[in-house]
Parts: C-alpha cells; structure tokens; sequence
C-alpha cells in the first residue's frame, strides 16, 4: 500500500500535508504518533472510509478487496451472543455450517472465551467485549487488515498473550497490516516497521526491524535503543 503526496486538513488543522508512506505487501507497520497527529485518518483512508484531499492512496495486488478493521470501540451486535458476533463474520467465506462453528471455537479460545459463548454484550466487561472482537478481526478473511488501537483496554497478562497469538495467526496467512498503538513497546514487537507521526509533511522517524517476531525481546539492546528513539520523537513532536 502506497501513500502519495497525500492532502488532509480538518479546517484550518493541516492533518497531512504532501505525506508519502509506503507498506511493503504483507508487512506490519505500526504507527505511534501523539493524539491529533493523523493516527486514525491514515487508517481511515486506508480502509477507503475517508478520501484525502488531494494526493493518491494505491493498493498493491493482493491487497484489494475486503478490508478487517478492528476499533478502539468493540462494536459488537448487542442482540447476538458471543459465538454469533465471531460465526456472522464467517459467513460470507465459509459456507458449511459445521466449519464455521469450528472456526468461530478456534478464534474464542485464542483470546479464552469459549466458556462465554452463549453471553450477550451486556454480559462482558469492557475488556471482554474487546477480546471479541479482536476474534471477530481475526476470524475475518480479509486483504489488508487495519487495527486502531486494540489491546488498549486489556490488562498486561492478556495484551501480551493476544500479541503472540496475532504473530502466529498473521503468519500462517500474511497481509498488509496498520498497526496503530500508543505503546512503543507494542509497536516494536508487532512490527516491521515502526512510523512514528507528528509533522503533516512527513514521518518523524520510520525505521524497520529486521529481528524476527518471534525472536525478539525487549531486552535487546537495539529494541530497547529503538524504543529510545521512539519515545523520544513522541516527547519532541
């Protein structure tokens, strides 16, 4: 996905101004940047809800298509339970009902609420409404896959159990993904790439990690110097 010469203002608030921004295909890119500075407006033209107002958004081949966009906010079906709100977004891809149910268990247990199945959204905490619907996200099939924030609400035991088992779903079936967090720590595990936002015309810092995910610590002197960088340019933006 590419970024070109983009053009977004809100008034007179200049948001973007001549941005350009290329994912490679089947790569994450997380995104940190202050409040205010476009986190949310660069998924939203990605996901083509909001167009820039000038400059051009491309997606590459294989990234057309149905898009998974996964809120701040749960945004679940309030008159569905648990299992429904997972087994409704397979629908259009699998037609056998048995699989579908299979599938729909399968996500549930990755984020530990197949005991909840038959719960309503009212039922949940805050933090067990996000979990569904990171499992809906997951269970989306999709092209390109934009998360705004999503394990903001979970606590830290939880947040690190549903990074590592994002990692392992993402590379049994890789796509082009966005990662917004206000957590560098997130962004460096998550990534191959970290952008950090805060100037309209363009990155304050984009750099890639080339430490394979699933062999990264936050120990390592070169992440924990990344983090550095990145909580450096949050401070001074």
């Amino acid at each position: 996905m590419r970024f070109l010469e983009i053009e977004k203002n809100y008034g007179e608030n200049c948001v973007f101004d001549k941005f350009s921004l290329e994912i490679p295909p089947k790569t994450i890119l997380s995104v940190v940047g202050p409040s205010g500075e476009g986190k949310t407006t660069l998924l939203q033209m990605a996901s083509g809800l909001l167009q820039p107002d000038d400059g051009s958004i491309i997606r590459e081949s294989g990234e057309e298509g149905p898009v998974s966009y996964l809120f701040q906010e749960p945004r679940l079906l309030p008159s569905s339970t648990v299992f429904a709100n997972i087994e409704l977004a397979l629908r259009s891809t699998y037609s056998d009902k048995e699989e579908r149910k299979a599938l729909a268990l399968h996500y549930l247990r990755l984020v530990d609420l197949d005991d909840s199945l038959g719960l309503y959204p009212h039922q949940l905490s805050g933090g067990m409404r996000q979990r569904v619907a990171i499992a809906r996200a997951f269970a989306h099939q999709c092209n390109l896959m934009l998360l705004d924030e999503p394990f903001q609400s979970l606590d830290i035991k939880l947040k690190y159990s549903l990074l590592n088992a994002f990692v392992t779903l993402w590379e049994k079936n890789p796509k082009t993904t966005l990662f917004v967090t206000h957590d560098p720590k997130e962004a460096i595990l998550l990534g191959d790439a970290v952008c950090c936002l805060g100037d309209p015309k363009k990155p304050l810092l984009y750099q890639k990690i080339n430490i394979p995910r699933k062999a990264r610590n936050i120990d390592d002197a070169s992440l924990l110097a990344l983090e550095a960088k990145l909580v450096q340019s949050l401070v001074q933006s």
